[in-house]
């Protein structure tokens, strides 16, 4: 019985090959990992990794900041909420005094979640069950907290970052990112939009206050990204829309206002590879120049493993 179909299967007789040999290959056995020694160490894991996809990715990534660290370029990170939560700032404030962090942007929910934890070392409510009855969010001393440093913000002429900094240094917690940057006159921003943080509905809240604040801190950043050329690094780190739009804003403001910015590195760092970091980190702002990586992997190990490789390869 033959078929009833009208086509036919191409006949493939006449299919030209070509030799192994002389056809370029995209991976090389020189590129493969090697067998790891034990009592190697972090040096001898890493350079056993195979040079091919994100590992690749990951040593280019640390070549990348170890040389703008030796030429005094900005190593600028933007962190997400995520971050914090995940107990990671006493890493990040360990890179901090190697120099590997030379500034810091957040959005709301990092800030907030690292006041709580310079103010009563805990953060990250149960949301589902405090949703019930309307309690979620409804912290006073947070919220307190953020509306006195949005106001003298203003007062004072300086952005919200530097004035939560300033006010959670008096807690003294050596596990605040906020007061540890601030002691180390880091400077930090923190992008805020309006209505995503719980402090935001509170009746303390001078939202004109907030708003001014956060856009000092805008200009903040556009100035620390205008001095990305030449070799600095920007590192997204769990933000997948508030920082990556930000980013994408002070990149067009640098260029606009005629500063040079073409050669710098970007990477986006997250347990998910989003829209917005991928287009308006990893791709766009680098497209003139430079290079980006997307890195996908969680937080609390791949910021710890990043770290480590850094302080290794001093």
């Amino acid at each position: 019985m033959s078929s009833i179909y009208e086509s036919k299967p191409l006949d493939l007789g006449a299919v030209r090959t070509v030799r192994l040999a002389g056809r370029a290959g995209k991976v090389s056995v020189k590129d493969f990992a090697e067998r790891y020694q034990p009592g190697e160490g972090m040096r001898g894991w890493f350079k056993s990794l195979p040079r091919i996809l994100a590992a690749q990715s990951l040593g280019e990534l640390v070549e990348a900041i170890m040389r703008a660290r030796r030429a005094a370029k900005p190593v600028l990170w933007g962190l997400g909420g995520h971050v914090i939560k995940c107990g990671l700032a006493p890493v990040l404030l360990d890179l901090v005094e190697r120099g590997y962090v030379t500034g810091l942007a957040m959005n709301g929910s990092a800030a907030i979640h690292d006041t709580e934890i310079a103010l009563c070392g805990s953060t990250s409510e149960e949301v589902a069950d405090l949703l019930t009855d309307g309690s979620f969010g409804m912290a006073d001393e947070t919220a307190r907290l953020l509306a006195a440093s949005a106001t003298a913000a203003v007062r004072d002429g300086i952005g919200l970052g530097e004035a939560l900094g300033r006010e959670v240094a008096a807690a003294k917690s050596s596990y605040s990112l906020l007061a540890g940057a601030y002691a180390a006159r880091v400077p930090v921003t923190v992008h805020v939009a309006i209505g995503t943080d719980t402090p935001h509905m509170h009746p303390s809240l001078d939202a004109a206050a907030l708003g001014a604040a956060t856009h000092t801190d805008l200009r903040l950043f556009c100035e620390l990204v205008r001095g990305l050329e030449g070799g600095g690094v920007y590192l997204n780190v769990g933000s997948a829309v508030v920082l990556p739009e930000v980013f994408l804003k002070a990149v067009s403001v640098v260029r606009n206002l005629g500063h040079p910015l073409g050669r710098f590195y970007t990477a986006n760092l997250d347990f998910l590879q989003h829209y917005r970091p991928t287009q308006n980190v990893v791709r766009r702002p680098t497209a003139a120049g430079g290079k980006g990586w997307a890195i996908t992997g969680h937080h609390e190990i791949m910021v710890p493993l990043l770290a480590a490789l850094l302080v290794e390869s001093s």
